[in-house]
């Protein structure tokens, strides 16, 4: 990958963990001020959709899947073994799980990790398809960065969109 196109790519994936951390951890909120209000932690898969309403709430979990896709494809073009693309996939999963626990902003939840570890490996899937797909094109680094871009500013769109309907709601 050419030196621009590489650190093209590395601050769009910095730019990403800001959104992807302001979305997981702070919930879409600018203020600080929910922090320590709420310390849960649920290890039974799916076990906490459940609960409220007796079936599964799945737009939660599809909206935890989705936003991590664009991280599989980031990690897929900046790290080289699979091993240690998915391990960072998990371990910022992870760590965006602790970090709510410690400051008791939401909820902790196994779940969550289950569904933002298969959004990255969807992400990982996607790369290579999209690799495959564009072997014979002049640019691909070039076309899968703005697809990088693109998925993840239609993530936080959507993101940003369910918060909004949801608190409209209320």
């Amino acid at each position: 990958m050419p030196i621009k196109s590489k650190q093209l790519t590395q601050g769009l994936f910095v730019i990403y963990l800001l959104v992807l951390f302001w979305i997981i951890i702070f919930k879409l909120n600018l203020s600080l001020i929910q922090i320590g209000s709420q310390r849960s932690i649920n290890l039974m898969p799916f076990a906490a959709s459940a609960e409220v309403s007796g079936h599964i709430d799945w737009l939660e979990p599809l909206l935890n899947v989705l936003i991590f896709i664009p991280l599989g494809v980031y990690a897929a073009i900046l790290f080289k073994p699979l091993r240690l693309k998915l391990k960072l996939i998990m371990a910022i999963s992870v760590f965006c799980e602790m970090i709510q626990f410690i400051f008791g902003i939401g909820a902790t939840d196994i779940t969550d990790v289950i569904d933002n570890t298969l959004g990255g490996i969807i992400g990982l899937l996607l790369y290579q398809i999209v690799k495959l797909g564009l072997k014979k094109s002049i640019k691909p680094q070039k076309v899968i960065n703005q697809i990088a871009v693109v998925s993840t500013i239609l993530c936080v769109t959507l993101l940003v969109l369910v918060k909004l309907s949801r608190h409209l709601r209320v």
